[in-house]
């Protein structure tokens, strides 16, 4: 359901997809196709998704049920260039207050 009726936002590293789930609490998945890379560097990808929202958790609108799939390249970003691009898409859904 998420991926058929959700809205997607995208950029260079990832693409999010958002749907509201009627609870008071956001979800969140993480995925990375094979065209990320090998099974190493498609970890590597969802790890930096994954901390980054976990360090942003509180920040970001309760309520959405949130896919984030990695694109490719993703697997070689930092933490950082990971970081800014969730901000960046989070930020385009208005999950997050607005970046400066």
């Amino acid at each position: 359901m998420l991926r058929q009726d959700g809205r997607r936002y995208h950029h260079p590293l990832l693409i999010l997809i958002v749907r509201a789930n009627g609870t008071s609490t956001s979800r969140f998945g993480f995925s990375a196709g094979r065209q990320v890379g090998k099974a190493t560097v498609r970890n590597r990808a969802k790890r930096l998704m994954r901390e980054h929202v976990r360090q942003t958790e509180d920040a970001i609108a309760a309520g959405w049920d949130c896919l984030f799939i990695a694109r490719r390249g993703a697997g070689e970003a930092s933490l950082g260039e990971m970081s800014l691009a969730i901000s960046h898409v989070l930020a385009r859904a208005h999950l997050l207050p607005e970046m400066k």
